[in-house]
């Protein structure tokens, strides 16, 4: 049985390249591939892969965003992510959406292949060790990503409070400790961090 592959890259050279080098693999079937991300669940529900290869950035979406609403729905699907940089804050927001894979396009022929099959075994494979990044700073719960997305919306702890039904003392607490574990020094800090790091959407 072939590993299905969606690719999703705005560069259409890209895509061109890529379904190209996996098609020269008798194991691995590339059953479609996509430059605008807006027909991407239509496609994903069409198809059903088994992974899906993402630039990190597609137009005017988010790469890191789409790969949590992917994984939300079809939490089966492997999530491989391109991007042209090896930024630490991409790779953290890659492992933290749940992408079983980081890869860089530089190095993407030489390892892409490589890394869709550990994937579809079930392995992450990222540059560096995420699962100790994981327990770190980054590691903020899903209240606290709540509230850093009201933040963003500019809510007062007040409007937030109102908006959860939780107590106002306790807004002030979780976004303490937002501001703790990205290492902000304010609540304005903490959302350019949390944008910067793919926590975010813009």
């Amino acid at each position: 049985m072939k590993i299905k592959v969606l690719l999703v890259d705005d560069h259409v050279l890209i895509l061109d390249g890529l379904k190209q080098l996996l098609d020269n693999e008798e194991d691995i079937e590339v059953i479609n591939y996509l430059s605008n991300p807006s027909t991407l669940f239509t496609v994903i529900q069409q198809t059903f892969p088994d992974i899906v290869v993402m630039d990190v950035r597609i137009k005017t979406e988010n790469g890191i965003e789409l790969t949590k609403k992917i994984l939300d729905v079809y939490p089966q699907i492997k999530v491989v992510i391109l991007s042209g940089y090896d930024y630490d804050e991409y790779i953290q927001a890659a492992f933290q959406a749940g992408a079983s894979a980081f890869v860089t396009k530089e190095r993407s022929n030489d390892e892409l292949v490589s890394v869709i099959r550990k994937s579809y075994q079930g392995n992450k494979v990222f540059p560096r060790n995420m699962a100790k990044i994981n327990q770190t700073s980054m590691d903020l719960t899903r209240k606290e990503r709540e509230i850093l997305k009201l933040v963003a919306e500019d809510k007062t702890n007040y409007e937030i409070s109102d908006e959860l039904n939780i107590s106002k003392r306790t807004v002030e607490r979780h976004i303490s400790s937002i501001i703790h574990k990205l290492e902000a020094e304010s609540r304005v800090g903490a959302v350019v961090i949390g944008i910067r790091k793919g926590l975010l959407s813009v």
